[in-house]
């Protein structure tokens, strides 16, 4: 294998913090002060963590192994005698009393009641962690038992999270999308007997479970009356009676190297997995990419509107930042004014759609100038030189887009979570807005490598300091499994020795199924995933996402695209078209201003993506086809060329289910839905042999 260990003073690690910050879906983040990395002279025996409110030292549960599988057992951290992998492991709680005890009266938590902002400072978020903490003992949760979270993004949400784990809980958010069957997986695996809901709508999944102590709903009143059932109101009242001495030996006990909350995956190839993340996971993550960037403490903005149930959620994690919460996204972000702002690839393509649609639509003059000041945007992003104009084009151009997207103060912007394409990133850097990429999982708590050398596109950058990665059995062109290692490795899958074993090998190397490859200069790139590949009948090994983007950057009026053809003869696709999207994120079936703006200049009438099938409208599937044809001239073999493809009457969708929470494409699902478009293909192609 080929090992590429970061040197800690790499410019690739420069704004990393987020990324984990946000990953951990704590808002804790918010507690990061400026740290050092200490010497750790003996990593059996971690030092005591001054706090001024804190009443017991940092202390570890006993333990050999660097995973396992019960929710009980501790872990041998991956400490090192120096270094940033030395730093004294804490608590969330003693993350959290740090960032109170400094800030206690700045915002922490902003989110809108009846039109209106409404303000959480840090002493009283804690205070309502405790007193959530309080109600849930109460409601008889137990040591290390699970408790479900089911909602969109909210102070409630935050502070059911902290709470459980100030409780001794487990934390395990939910993706509002899931169905009930799904809900009801994931509450038996983690052995959840007390459930916080957002309304009636996540209710109704749930009701029914077994064993279940209490229900609390955060949003909306109740429909019906059950002695289980609580208001947000009554459930923080409810625990105003247990002694304050209750809740303090248990977060006493709390140990930095146990489980503190689960992140599940989605579930595309099975059952969701049940990541099981510690205290350290968590808290050395965010402190170690905090190191590296310039903070202003206390006065960072970030909005809160990725699913908090999902690791990689950037914009949740922030330093001493204040949380809003959004209702539309697009209104938010112009109120808001982030100063740091992630966004995964699909809302960063969908910013770039609209601009393009409004750009369009501009008198030819500004569209000169407009196409003028990008290009000194790109040239000024690429050598970090300011070219002659940049000021001129910064004041006309630069300056007015960013005010329009609500993105005037905002100093970081990342993305994460699927692959960007480098047209998308081009864009923006060519605005002045370069965007940030970083690589990570659940399994490694949010982010393993970022990349802030712009000048290096389409890579993920270098590994955090403190971690490492490498490449195992890489093939001729240097493409191997990417594996990682570091103090932000999850423990193990909840109940899944099997699984476990797969991901951790004996040495405790985390083998992620991405396959990568470096650059001269030790930047990671990720080529593809080892179980998606296409096995095609001839064998040969074909990884579908660059073909997928080449297709897009070739015909832009594309949105998805996937390809077929493992175990089969040839390769095929499965196309969507640009559409409008409701305020709900449904596709409709109304063509995007993109795609109208294609038809209008080649004579197309048709406005409607069902018009287009209808007919097979000649000129759209033209181009296509032409496309298709450029990419198959470029293709490394025969079998790498692709002989088929269809247009599906309906863009993929998150609430479709052809999308994750994160916009990833869920292959087999997709398969499954569109298996008889697929056949269709390869029918009609044996017929006509």
């Amino acid at each position: 294998a080929s090992t590429y260990t970061p040197d800690s003073t790499s410019e690739g690690q420069a704004c990393v913090f987020v990324w984990c910050g946000c990953l951990l879906k704590f808002d804790l983040s918010l507690m990061a002060r400026k740290c050092g990395c200490p010497c750790y002279s003996n990593a059996e025996e971690p030092k005591a963590v001054s706090l001024l409110t804190a009443s017991v030292a940092t202390t570890l549960s006993p333990s050999d192994q660097l995973w396992t599988t019960s929710r009980d057992k501790a872990v041998k951290l991956r400490m090192e005698s120096s270094g940033p992998a030395s730093r004294t492991p804490i608590t969330i709680h003693q993350m959290f009393l740090e960032t109170v005890e400094q800030y206690q009266d700045h915002p922490a938590l902003v989110s809108k009641k009846d039109g209106q902002w409404v303000t959480l400072t840090w002493r009283q978020y804690y205070e309502q962690c405790r007193a959530a903490a309080k109600s849930f003992l109460k409601l008889g949760l137990q040591r290390y038992s699970g408790v479900g979270i089911l909602g969109f993004n909210s102070p409630e949400w935050f502070i059911s999270d902290i709470g459980c784990i100030f409780a001794g809980g487990l934390a395990a958010g939910i993706y509002t999308t899931n169905s009930a069957e799904a809900c009801q997986y994931v509450a038996a695996n983690c052995e959840a007997n007390v459930f916080v809901v957002e309304n009636q709508k996540q209710l109704d999944k749930i009701l029914q479970l077994p064993h279940l102590k209490a229900i609390v709903q955060y949003k909306g009143e109740l429909q019906k009356k059950a002695p289980f059932l609580y208001t947000w109101a009554e459930f923080m009242k409810l625990g105003e009676d247990v002694p304050d001495e209750q809740l303090n030996t248990v977060i006493d006990s709390l140990r930095a190297n146990e489980c503190c909350t689960l992140i599940y995956t989605s579930g595309t190839t099975g059952n969701p997995k049940g990541v099981m993340l510690s205290h350290d996971n968590l808290t050395w993550t965010a402190y170690i990419g905090s190191s590296k960037v310039n903070i202003n403490y206390a006065e960072e903005v970030v909005v809160s509107y990725l699913p908090l149930s999902h690791v990689a959620v950037v914009s949740h994690f922030h330093y001493n930042a204040h949380s809003f919460f959004q209702g539309s996204l697009v209104t938010t972000l112009k109120e808001v004014r982030p100063t740091w702002f992630l966004g995964v690839p699909r809302v960063w393509e969908k910013m770039q759609e609209k601009m393009k649609a409004v750009g369009a639509k501009a008198p030819p003059m500004m569209r000169r100038i407009s196409d003028w000041a990008k290009s000194i945007g790109l040239r000024y992003n690429y050598s970090n030189l300011v070219p002659w104009g940049f000021m001129l084009a910064n004041s006309l151009v630069f300056k007015r887009v960013r005010a329009a997207l609500g993105l005037d103060r905002c100093r970081f912007c990342l993305t994460g979570a699927a692959p960007i394409t480098k047209d998308t990133v081009e864009y923006f850097m060519s605005l002045n807005i370069p965007v940030t990429e970083a690589y990570g999982m659940s399994e490694s708590s949010g982010p393993h490598t970022v990349n802030v050398a712009n000048i290096f596109l389409s890579s993920c950058g270098k590994a955090l300091p403190g971690c490492k990665t490498k490449l195992v059995n890489p093939d001729k062109d240097g493409n191997g499994e990417v594996c990682s290692w570091g103090r932000n490795i999850f423990m193990g899958y909840l109940n899944m020795p099997n699984e476990t074993a797969e991901a951790l090998d004996q040495d405790g190397w985390l083998h992620s199924g991405d396959l990568g490859k470096y650059d001269q200069q030790g930047f990671l790139y990720i080529t593809g995933r080892i179980k998606e590949l296409i096995i095609t009948a001839g064998g040969e090994n074909i990884p579908p996402v660059p073909i997928e983007e080449a297709l897009k950057a070739e015909v832009p009026i594309i949105s998805n695209a996937m390809l077929i053809g493992d175990k089969l003869k040839f390769l095929s696709m499965l196309l969507t078209l640009k559409c409008v999207v409701d305020d709900n994120s449904e596709p409709t079936d109304e063509l995007s201003p993109e795609v109208l703006d294609f038809c209008k200049q080649h004579g197309v009438t048709a406005t409607k993506v069902s018009e287009v099938i209808a007919i097979k409208e000649p000129t759209i599937y033209k181009a296509i086809q032409d496309g298709l044809e450029r990419i198959n001239t470029r293709a490394m073999s025969n079998a790498q060329k692709v002989q088929k493809w269809v247009i599906l009457e309906r863009d993929f969708s998150v609430s479709g289910g052809e999308l994750g929470p994160t916009m990833k494409l869920r292959r087999p699902i997709v398969v499954k839905m569109y298996q008889e478009k697929i056949n269709g293909m390869y029918t009609v192609a044996t017929e006509k042999q």
